[in-house]
């Protein structure tokens, strides 16, 4: 069986991933503890967020003719790649909560939607909250409005019910 046969599946699993994702973090993991490793795999899981770690050959026989290819760059040395398939922000969001106490972890830049950014770029993206927290911002706003208005009418409405009943 030749080495080509062997790794197709890999690169056919990594072509999966990236038709499906809407982003893809690349980040040095090079001195995590299993601890760490297993904390941040977890709390990505739960995030709908596939954490793999790849031969970079074989990441960018997958990348090619994809906007992933802008990450060819980055790819030597240990790479672990994140890739946030439901939301787009949620692998910079949390690798970079876990880069704040694990020193290790270290982005090495990532494509969202479409989009190139470098190691800044990926820690601006990783402060944009998730799209639940916006709507319920959102929704918080619109509702704060519609209470107080609420609260109004029915002060008048008692106002009005103790006038009646004199």
């Amino acid at each position: 069986m030749a080495k080509v046969e062997i790794k197709q599946p890999i690169v056919d699993e990594i072509k999966g991933y990236v038709a499906d994702a809407k982003s893809a973090v690349l980040v040095d993991y090079r001195g995590l503890t299993v601890a760490e490793d297993t904390a941040l795999r977890k709390e990505l899981r739960e995030a709908g967020v596939v954490y793999k770690v790849y031969k970079n050959t074989l990441m960018k026989r997958a990348f090619e003719g994809t906007d992933y290819e802008q990450l060819f760059q980055h790819l030597d040395g240990p790479t672990a790649v994140a890739f946030g398939i439901e939301d787009a922000t949620a692998p910079a969001r949390i690798l970079a909560k876990h880069a704040k106490t694990v020193e290790a972890l270290e982005f090495k830049g990532a494509v969202v939607e479409g989009t190139y950014y470098d190691v800044d770029g990926v820690k601006v993206i990783a402060s944009i909250p998730s799209r639940e927290e916006l709507i319920s911002k959102l929704l918080g706003s619109l509702q704060s409005p519609i209470t107080n208005l609420a609260r109004v009418l029915n002060q008048i409405a008692e106002k009005g019910g103790n006038e009646a009943a004199e």
